[in-house]
């Protein structure tokens, strides 16, 4: 399936910044099920300076700001095509060794919560606890649109009972990598049946499991990924894929506005 994708995120600003970096995760992953066919970032109110690959093999685009900017807009789009594999990639690549995926976070160490969810998982193969988890998750944290905080981690969502996608990717590594299985947080887009526009980008989980490599598992809403998801950003959490982050010079107080717009070519 070839998708069109259009990623816009703009900051305006209350006042003039003197100076601004950010970092931009939006380019999505070439990788075996997944082709780009075009791609471009365009930039108002500020520069690209660099783009470089990070240690996840993330596509990174540095950007500065235009001195004492107040606004800034930053719109990714193009054209991928992707192959549904129901949710299995296959083998570990890149000189990033596996044991680093089963590293705890601050956003994903565990606790209770972690603990009660692991307990109650089955005795079986990898695969089918890693199906029966994704489930426990989804019926003990319901998924509730502005009801976290991005700094949450696994244990403030189970604790709370409600969360996102982003909540629901943390709890998941977190109990993975607890039981032993490389887990990573997966950013990127996923085209909906029910509208185009979007104002946020979603996020699932991978596990590397024996005879199999990594598998996606998207735990809002129950699936393996297919042919409607596109891989942008992994890392150990959110913070190592997050679309944009940075930093600024200045008290100025700024609004966020994000479109997102996912839909078959």
């Amino acid at each position: 399936m070839k998708l069109h994708i259009r990623h816009e995120t703009r900051y305006d600003f209350d006042a003039p910044v003197p100076f601004g970096l950010q970092q931009l995760r939006k380019t999505p992953k070439s990788f075996r099920n997944q082709s780009i066919e075009s791609w471009n970032t365009e930039i108002t109110g500020g520069r690209k300076e660099l783009t470089f690959e990070d240690y996840h093999r993330n596509t990174v685009e540095l950007i500065s700001f235009d001195a004492d900017t107040q606004s800034i807009s930053l719109i990714s789009e193009g054209v991928v095509e992707v192959e549904d594999i129901h949710g299995v990639l296959g083998r570990h690549e890149g000189s990033t060794p596996l044991w680093l995926f089963n590293r705890g976070t601050p956003q994903t160490t565990p606790g209770k919560g972690v603990a009660e969810l692991i307990g109650a998982l089955p005795k079986g193969e990898p695969l089918e606890q890693m199906h029966a988890l994704s489930e426990n998750i989804r019926t003990q944290v319901a998924y509730e649109i502005g009801s976290s905080q991005p700094s949450w981690s696994a244990e403030d969502a189970l604790k709370a009972g409600r969360g996102v996608c982003q909540d629901h990717t943390h709890i998941f590594i977190t109990c993975a990598r607890q039981i032993g299985v490389p887990a990573r947080y997966v950013s990127g887009y996923l085209m909906m049946s029910e509208t185009e526009l979007q104002d946020a980008t979603h996020a699932w989980a991978e596990v590397h499991l024996d005879g199999l490599g990594w598998v996606g598992f998207d735990v809002s809403n129950g699936i393996s990924p297919d042919d409607r998801y596109v891989r942008v950003a992994t890392g150990l959490d959110y913070a190592q894929a997050a679309p944009v982050i940075g930093n600024r010079i200045g008290t100025a107080g700024e609004q966020l506005t994000v479109q997102l717009q996912v839909a078959q070519q």
